[in-house]
């Protein structure tokens, strides 16, 4: 480090320095994943498919960004000056089994006349925008129409009668205004689900707005069981609106015309013992996803008892070892500000669809 360089602070240096351990392994490209949960289609038997490695593929990706004209700046990291494609050839490996290429043709076959619908906040937006790009590039030559109307986005194939949606709902539950307040309503998804009970698919996912406050926080005041609350423990508060949705899921939905799947928590990187993180510099996979995130385990815990199937797509540790799939810098057109929460796209959230492509075949 030059000598005009700032001073490093102690306690960050020695993070960095252990992220930087941790990355001397990578050479040997293998990367171990953990999960405790088995979940979705085995293609062995015993076989978790959330549990495994990251390889180095070169045949990956398998799309260009260039193949998909609709994606979002913000996910858009290649067209807004990323250089490095590193990241881009790594495949997930299962430790027990193999899990088949995405095949496009065959996801729309499967769906054709149905109605597909992701329900959550910019994470659950940035798998769905893969799913679209993966089967865009799948039949580049079938139409399609895109239209967005408040919340809502539908991306149609009308060839196949296809029609895959994103519901913006960041906390599932009720935000209601009663006068001239925001009240975020624990124990209701009455409103919300309005829209959830004609789908033959739904994909929900939330967590990260429940951590903001201040002008970002999305209500002004809080109820629960009739009582306002001016603020609650926010991991509490989760799990309370876990439960209201589980209780939506027994009492209105049937799964034999409804496939329910839940995205674990996606994993940030802005953060490293507790100290503000530059996930730019990152162009491997770590080799430990260290231990599970509580919001994840809060999750697993609703989940657990439901009498109805729903099937999590347990992304949190395959997703937390790369540090080096996030827009960084590349998220605004370059260079401006930092961004290790999302995903770049093409990038992990098409291996997600993978996985839910596999869960369901």
């Amino acid at each position: 480090m030059g000598s005009s360089s700032p001073p490093v602070p102690a306690a960050y240096a020695a993070a960095l320095g252990a992220l930087v351990l941790l990355s001397l392994f990578n050479h040997a490209v293998k990367v171990q994943g953990e999960s405790n949960k088995k979940v979705g289609r085995q293609e062995t038997e015993g076989c978790d498919i959330f549990q495994g490695s990251w390889i180095r593929d070169d045949s990956y990706p398998s799309y260009e960004y260039t193949q998909c004209p609709f994606i979002e700046k913000a996910f858009n990291c290649q067209n807004n000056g990323r250089t490095d494609n590193e990241y881009l050839k790594y495949r997930w490996q299962p430790k027990n089994c193999n899990v088949s290429r995405f095949d496009g043709k065959e996801f729309l076959s499967r769906f054709k006349g149905k109605s597909i619908m992701f329900v959550g906040d910019s994470l659950s937006l940035n798998q769905w925008q893969s799913l679209t790009c993966m089967l865009h590039s799948a039949v580049p030559q079938a139409p399609y129409k895109l239209k967005r109307i408040g919340t809502l986005s539908n991306f149609t194939f009308p060839t196949y009668g296809v029609s895959i949606m994103y519901s913006r709902n960041a906390l599932l539950v009720d935000v209601i205004r009663e006068n001239d307040r925001r009240v975020l309503k624990l124990n209701s998804v009455a409103s919300s689900s309005k829209t959830w009970e004609k789908m033959d698919m739904l994909i929900f996912d939330t967590w990260h707005w429940w951590l903001h406050t201040g002008r970002k926080q999305p209500w002004d005041i809080i109820e629960y069981n009739k009582v306002l609350y001016q603020n609650m423990d926010r991991l509490h508060a989760y799990e309370i609106a876990l439960n209201t949705w589980a209780s939506w899921v027994e009492s209105r939905v049937d799964p034999r015309r409804t496939k329910i799947f839940f995205q674990g928590v996606s994993p940030d990187h802005d953060r490293f013992a507790g100290l503000p993180f530059d996930c730019e510099r990152w162009r491997q996979p770590l080799i430990y996803p260290g231990v599970r995130s509580k919001p994840q385990v809060v999750l697993e815990k609703v989940l657990q008892p439901l009498s109805k199937r729903v099937n999590l797509l347990d992304i949190y540790s395959l997703s937390k070892l790369r540090i080096d799939g996030h827009p960084s810098v590349y998220g605004s057109g370059g260079h401006r500000g930092m961004d290790c929460t999302h995903w770049c796209l093409p990038g992990i959230p098409d291996t997600w669809n993978q996985l839910l492509f596999a869960a369901l075949t």
